[in-house]
């Protein structure tokens, strides 16, 4: 079996977030980098798991970005990704990542591509979608479980209110989040096994942009606090209409 795990480079939780160039580009000064979360703790360590209980499978992984993508690449390798594909493509377009996945995918007939449920950055949520119009395969959203029986996949989603468990034929598609796996910390043994496995550069294929950006804008800076009396009904009435506007 082959398995392609979709990773990007997302800012760590932690970073501070600003922009520059009049507000037109997000500023990287100071920004420590870091596999996107939903892709490596769900995504990527589902793949591994699999490949523990049989060691046909074969796990490649893909990234749409510059050279500044290789240590995430190398981490992602570490924890146990076999090799790598990164597409020398700085597209923040969903649509061209989403084309140039599937460009590695078609050509490697993957039985089973994993993504995150969403990056942390943009929170698009697009890529699963839109990688199986391109590919013409079943697309699974929001998994928390996955099982394997030969060519049957069985998986669990969350769904309004409850689960809702599929069952579909290989090759499919399927975007994960939290209950899929559990985080892993990549050993030695795997950060110096990372150094020689194959991280192949493809030059883009796609160059037109169907969107671009226009702005971004922090969310306002949140106000105080106001404590209103328990007994004094109407000024609580007062501050809901006439501050907060909500009734």
């Amino acid at each position: 079996m082959k398995i392609l795990v979709c990773i990007s480079k997302t800012p760590d939780t932690t970073a501070k977030i600003a922009f520059a160039e009049g507000n037109t580009k997000f500023d990287e000064n100071g920004v420590q980098w870091i596999i996107n979360p939903y892709d490596e703790w769900y995504a990527l360590v589902k793949a591994i798991e699999l490949k523990e209980r049989d060691a046909s499978v074969t796990i490649h992984l893909v990234t749409v970005g510059g050279a500044d993508t290789e240590p995430i690449i190398r981490k992602a390798l570490a924890l146990g990704g076999d090799e790598a594909f990164r597409v020398n493509n700085t597209s923040n377009d969903s649509m061209v990542v989403a084309q140039e996945i599937a460009a590695i995918a078609k050509q490697g007939a993957y039985d089973l591509i994993l993504t995150g449920k969403e990056t942390i950055d943009y929170n698009s949520a697009s890529i699963g979608a839109m990688l199986s119009a391109l590919l013409d395969q079943n697309f699974i959203s929001a998994a928390v479980k996955l099982d394997l029986n030969g060519k049957i996949a069985i998986v669990t989603r969350e769904i309004e209110g409850g689960e809702e468990t599929c069952e579909t034929n290989l090759p499919v598609i399927i975007s994960c989040q939290k209950g899929m796996a559990e985080q892993r910390i990549p050993n030695m043994r795997g950060i110096m096994a990372a150094r020689t496995k194959p991280l192949n550069v493809l030059e883009a294929s796609i160059s037109a942009q169907n969107t671009t950006i226009k702005s971004f804008e922090l969310p306002p800076a949140k106000t105080g606090v106001k404590l209103v009396d328990p007994t004094n009904m109407d000024e609580l009435v007062r501050l809901l209409k006439e501050e907060a506007k909500v009734i």
